[in-house]
């Protein structure tokens, strides 16, 4: 394995050397960079990783000691503090839960897709060789106050209880010939038209039943609402199509998750930086983005350190006077002494609670990760329910969740605020803004706005051709 250091450079270089530097100011370690990428959640480190391998000089901050942000994965004693004022949890806390070097918990859990968009980022970066991942265990959607294993091959659609005796035939159909499409071969088209379709006729087509249209768009789909429906069907059908070929590859669930928790991530992305000559300062604030007299930025200061780059990046906190809020997220991060009941001693899984069968317009979202992972002490097990805050009681509306993983042990609850960017592109003041992490429990989301971010930084598109496949001896 290749290893390397973030690039090591002398502090308080000379002004004469810089004579951009305002007065009184200092260089920021060596200076001068072709990108400054702020904050080391995932996003930002997914693009410093791409930007030093296109041989850009980035410098990389973050406020915090540690990588990750919002993305990382903390032990027992700093979970505590983090939801505590910074407290030392009692002795108590860890008679209960175990050690602490046995936990990996993770601030906000997101499942994989197996041949999905990450990972082939992981892939065209190499970053594979500094993870190692395992699948979930299993995929359930609710219905009726109860869950159900998702069926995603013809033989789990005639075996699940989640249809009826003519519905699974239906549905069987369905699932052959999304196994059987090829866009661009007319052959396998049996007459439709993707393109022009709509996902709702595609359905009537097949005689689906309209809850089996919602387990599928919301649990396989992974569509955020229903305006799907109405428009053309293959963005959908091909979601669809990636979660059974996921499934189909890597066996009890379309998802992986990584060992030792997401936290693992943006650490390996910021190798990946580093042995490309990446400099990284954590516990580095910084004070003000600085702009010349067109509105662009060209640096930044902390304290009476600048440095200066053409691209500057980071995530919203980092750019109060360019965001803008957008809504807000409610997770509950709650520890157990027993798998969720009614799916199978599952060790870890997903859950999607679709928005109809609550009463509500965003779906809740479960995911549940074990020692299996290597993320929680023998014989405990972390579920993470999340959701779009939609009331002025935001814990209340994870109530549909928590009454399905059985008695809880301890729980700690957050309600942090939505951003997206608003500045546009970013070509105009070279400040280019992540969105925050959204309520899903899935990396698909994410995964479109990193790509998103990249055309906007670079003008080009990641190459995405590579053949995820490639990947399935790792985990």
């Amino acid at each position: 394995m290749e290893e390397a250091d973030a690039q090591t450079v002398e502090e308080n270089a000379p002004v004469a050397a810089f004579p951009w530097l305002p007065e009184g100011c200092e260089a920021m370690a060596d200076g001068e960079y072709d990108a400054i990428v702020m904050g080391t959640g995932l996003k930002e480190c997914i693009m410093s990783g791409l930007l030093s391998t296109m041989g850009k000089k980035v410098l990389h901050v973050d406020r915090n000691n540690y990588y990750g942000a919002d993305s990382a994965s903390l032990n027992l004693s700093n979970l505590y503090a983090k939801f505590n004022g910074g407290a030392e949890p009692p002795q108590q806390f860890y008679e209960a839960l175990g050690h602490n070097r046995d936990f990996n918990v993770d601030l906000i859990p997101k499942c994989i897709m197996a041949c999905g968009k990450l990972v082939k980022m992981l892939l065209h970066t190499k970053v594979t060789r500094y993870l190692e991942f395992k699948s979930l265990d299993a995929s359930y959607v609710y219905r009726n106050g109860k869950v159900y294993k998702v069926p995603a091959t013809a033989t789990e659609a005639l075996s699940s209880s989640l249809l009826g005796l003519f519905e699974k035939r239906r549905f069987r159909k369905f699932l052959m010939y999304v196994a059987n499409y090829e866009h661009g071969n007319p052959k396998t088209y049996e007459g439709h038209d993707l393109t022009k379709e709509t996902m709702n006729e595609l359905y009537e087509k097949f005689g689906l039943e309209k809850a089996t249209r919602e387990f599928v768009g919301h649990a396989m789909a992974l569509r955020l609402d229903d305006k799907y429906l109405d428009e053309p069907a293959l963005p959908a059908f091909e979601a669809i199509k990636l979660y059974c070929y996921s499934l189909d590859r890597y066996g009890k669930s379309p998802y992986i998750y990584p060992m030792y928790g997401l936290g693992g991530l943006p650490e390996g992305f910021s190798r990946l930086c580093a042995i490309h000559g990446g400099t990284f300062m954590l516990n580095r604030s910084i004070d003000e983005v600085l702009f010349d007299k067109d509105g662009k930025a060209w640096g930044v200061r902390g304290g009476n350190q600048v440095a200066k780059a053409d691209i500057v990046l980071g995530d919203p906190s980092y750019f109060p006077n360019k965001r803008t809020k957008v809504g807000r997220v409610v997770r509950s991060i709650c520890f157990l002494s027993h798998p969720i009941p009614n799916t199978n001693n599952a060790e870890s899984l997903q859950i999607i609670i679709p928005a109809a069968q609550v009463g509500r317009t965003h779906d809740i979202y479960v995911v549940m990760v074990s020692n299996s992972h290597q993320v929680t002490a023998p014989g405990k097990y972390v579920a993470i329910c999340s959701t779009t805050v939609e009331t002025d009681n935001p814990t209340t509306e994870l109530e549909p969740a928590l009454a399905i993983l059985g008695s809880i042990m301890t729980k700690f609850d957050d309600v942090v605020d939505l951003y997206e960017p608003a500045n546009g592109d970013g070509s105009q003041d070279h400040c280019f803004i992540s969105t925050s992490f959204d309520a899903t429990s899935h990396f698909e989301t994410t995964s479109n706005d990193v790509l998103d971010l990249y055309f906007k930084v670079t003008g080009a598109r990641l190459d995405l051709t590579i053949n995820a496949d490639s990947t399935k001896g790792d985990y």
